[in-house]
């Protein structure tokens, strides 16, 4: 297992990964699959900015975790989001937990304050996994997104840095 920067020819696995939650799941609320071309162009925008790791199983990028912004306001700057996938057929196997500490380090290097993480509910996996790394639930909106036909509640988890 290796994990590293990413790079704009990781799209196509990446998109993979993403579209496989878009299509399967509520962790996402986004409901179109997305284009190899489309996350290409988000990879390079949210890369230039903030850290964005990926992990590889033999040469195969098997999940991925980066940092983005809050929120454009500018109060907001020493404050970003996280968010990780990894190949739904690989959770429970420690994968994920080396990837986001790569990237929980690499924004410890920075100059932000505050990492918030929102996970759509229910999600035990990723609740434990934040919460692992010192995260603290802070906050719950109820039916907040409408996906598969069902209302879905949001919980935000942060973690001063």
């Amino acid at each position: 297992m290796i994990i590293r920067q990413v790079e704009t020819n990781d799209a196509k696995a990446i998109t993979a990964i993403y579209n496989f939650y878009i299509k399967n799941s509520t962790i996402t609320f986004e409901e179109e699959s997305v284009s190899v071309e489309e996350m290409a162009a988000r990879i390079e925008s949210i890369s230039s900015l903030y850290p964005y790791f990926v992990v590889e199983d033999n040469g195969i990028v098997v999940g991925y975790a980066y940092a983005t912004q809050w929120k454009a306001r500018s109060a907001y700057r020493f404050s970003a989001e996280v968010t990780i996938y990894l190949h739904h057929e690989l959770k429970g196997k420690g994968i994920g937990s080396a990837l986001f500490r790569a990237l929980i380090d690499e924004m410890r290097k920075t100059d932000l304050h505050v990492l918030v993480g929102g996970i759509a509910q229910p999600n035990e996996a990723s609740v434990a996994l934040h919460e692992k790394f010192g995260f603290k639930k802070i906050a719950q909106f109820e039916e907040i997104g409408f996906k598969f036909g069902k209302w879905i509640d949001v919980g935000y988890w942060e973690l001063k840095l």
